[in-house]
């Protein structure tokens, strides 16, 4: 029987939801029943406001509202209640009678610090609670957080920069008590670090979503279409591989609304933020109806005109001088690294920040990346949606050469290095055909770079003594031929995650003699998916063969691009270290091994890069 080392529940977090309440009902007229009560109208839920004094004494702000008939504000001594009964007696008679669906209550007039004629006594708030209790109502009593079901999160709702108008964006941060101003400082530091437009990226891709949702879909994908939309409740999986688009047939209304559905998930998953701000209705119409075409932003938005190959326009909208005829353009094939700016090479930035004219650029390619190329320059992103990646790469080569003949500096900007399954030999081939020869500058490639950065060395004395790259998936989306197994090499696959069923049936299957050239990888070896290597969000999942897809499903939500390593070399510098693989005569076996190296469990998950890193990214 598997064990399976499923993470033991430890208390002191939150149950985290996006509420909607139908109605609040808050205690206490003070600046912090404003703050609650302006939170509930921005949830559009209706809010009572109970304050002994009513309006004459509530805070200028509930005033306004209750004046505007944003908010109600009554009197709570003027309830019916006997002579001698308790605000609580006179709340629980109120929740009887009212029309409304009570879904919360805020006591906000228990407030340390407030003048002690008007603080409401535990004792009251006790009696309060109570009532809420017996009556399933979620309450918060301010100060008294032995009396509160829920608490409040340090929020922050994002407004379109150009029109100040609040977008859907919201995030939250809470200490669960640890920490409340420390909460609302880290918030502040989250909000600083994002871009402006992020809450208008978020605004149009709803808007996105709801042009997909609208198209006539086929009764026989309309589960896969909310599958692929539904974001909050599905584990999104944007590298899951589709179908080649055939180039001589015509794709019917079925298999059109899977692929539109990927391509929608995909933007969402690549395209820079500011990219996802500047959408227009065209851009959006043009997406949904088979492909993508660059815009170019203007100082009001995106300008509707899709930007012809030809433009020399930028991406903001500054007009570039006409150079002279005179001049030759050059293409330069430029390898970007793993994806952290830092690991450019000196060569790599200054052929964006100091000689690009035209970057024509992979989608993977991070926008932190992209942020270092000067505004004046164009940058246009391939349109490698599922499916499109041959149209895509032609479509890429000839921008390049119609660029490079009018005399522009091209750069190509490939993620990782440009030979490495990059394509750039194809590339070469076909700029020297049309009269160009490319400088290909080399980048730091993932292939090393992964492995270094989650602690696996790619060779190790004693464990690894070589190394092969390969692929997970062959042209056109047909099957590689992987490489058999050798107890002294570290096996890295590039573009496997995606495959991985495949690729653990190709390694491990005897019988699998179509897909491996060699012997079968004994099941309980080693192996580790790395995803988003080099970037603050780089997660490692280790485990294997036969316990990685339970281990890689339980992670949750993938985070490509990602990169598989099998062999020994996994588990060589973990903890102790454990060098003595190849030795004849090592003091453990292979199955002690293991165990030891996952500690009794089925896998091992690495968040984040080494805190060493922190002084040099």
């Amino acid at each position: 029987m598997v064990s399976y080392n499923y993470p033991a529940p430890k208390g002191g977090a939150s149950l985290m939801l996006s509420f909607r309440p139908q109605t609040v009902l808050i205690l206490g007229s003070n600046t912090i029943a404003a703050a609650r009560a302006f939170a509930a109208l921005e949830s559009e839920a209706d809010v009572i406001v109970l304050s002994k004094g009513g309006a004459q004494v509530a805070c200028e702000e509930l005033q306004y509202r209750a004046q505007e008939g944003e908010i109600t504000l009554l009197d709570l001594s003027t309830l019916p209640r006997s002579s001698s009964s308790s605000d609580a007696a006179a709340l629980d008679a109120y929740i009887t009678n009212s029309r409304h669906q009570i879904s919360l209550i805020c006591v906000t007039d228990t407030v340390l610090g407030s003048d002690e004629s008007l603080r409401r006594s535990k004792e009251s708030a006790q009696e309060i609670y109570g009532v809420c209790q017996a009556r399933n109502i979620p309450v918060n009593i301010t100060d008294m957080p032995e009396l509160c079901d829920f608490s409040f999160a340090s929020t922050h709702r994002f407004n379109d920069p150009c029109t100040s108008e609040p977008t859907p964006l919201q995030i939250a941060v809470t200490t669960n008590g640890q920490g409340c101003r420390l909460a609302g400082r880290i918030r502040r530091d989250i909000v600083a670090s994002l871009p402006k437009g992020v809450g208008c990226a978020v605004k149009k891709m709803g808007l996105l979503r709801g042009l997909a949702k609208a198209l006539d879909v086929p009764a026989e994908t309309e589960d896969d279409v909310e599958q692929e939309l539904n974001e909050e409740t599905v584990i999104s999986t944007p590298n899951r591989p589709v179908p080649q688009r055939q180039t001589n047939t015509v794709e019917n209304e079925a298999e059109a609304a899977r692929r539109r559905m990927k391509w929608v998930a995909q933007v969402s998953e690549y395209w820079p933020i500011d990219r996802l701000a500047n959408m227009t209705d065209e851009d959006m119409s043009t997406l949904l109806h088979g492909g993508e075409d660059m815009r170019v932003p203007t100082t009001s938005g995106v300008s509707n005109t899709p930007l012809a190959v030809g433009s020399s326009r930028s991406r903001h909208a500054l007009c570039m001088c006409p150079l002279p005829t005179a001049r030759k353009g050059r293409i330069l094939l430029v390898g970007s690294g793993p994806g952290h700016p830092s690991l450019l090479t000196v060569a790599t930035h200054a052929a964006l920040t100091k000689h690009a004219d035209l970057v024509l650029s992979d989608k993977l390619v991070p926008a932190a990346v992209l942020s270092l190329i000067p505004m004046h320059v164009e940058v246009r992103i391939a349109r490698k949606f599922p499916g499109n990646a041959e149209g895509a790469q032609i479509e890429m080569m000839e921008a390049a050469v119609e660029a490079a003949k009018r005399g522009l500096t091209v750069v190509r900007l490939k993620q990782g290095d440009p030979t490495v399954y990059g394509r750039a030999g194809e590339e070469v081939l076909y700029f020297r055909a049309h009269g160009f020869e490319p400088l290909v500058v080399p980048g730091v490639s993932s292939a090393l770079a992964g492995p270094t950065l989650a602690g696996i060395p790619v060779t190790q004395r004693g464990v690894a003594e070589s190394f092969i790259v390969c692929t997970g998936v062959g042209r056109q989306g047909t099957q590689v031929m992987l490489p058999g197994y050798e107890r002294g090499r570290t096996l890295l696959i590039l573009m496997g995650v995606a495959r991985l069923p495949q690729v653990l049936k190709a390694l491990t299957n005897v019988e699998a003699t179509d897909s491996r050239e060699g012997p079968a990888y004994p099941p309980s070896l080693p192996i580790a998916v790395i995803e988003r290597a080099s970037m603050p969000d780089q997660r490692s999942i280790c485990s294997t063969l036969d316990g990685i897809a339970a281990a890689l499903e339980s992670a949750g939500e993938q985070r490509p691009p990602g990169m598989i390593v099998v062999g020994w070399s996994v588990l060589a510098l973990c903890g102790e270290g454990n060098v003595d693989v190849l030795d004849r005569g090592a003091a453990l076996d292979d199955e002690t091994r293991v165990k030891r190296w996952l500690a009794g469990n089925s896998w091992r998950i690495s968040e984040g890069l080494d805190s060493g890193w922190e002084a040099l990214l």
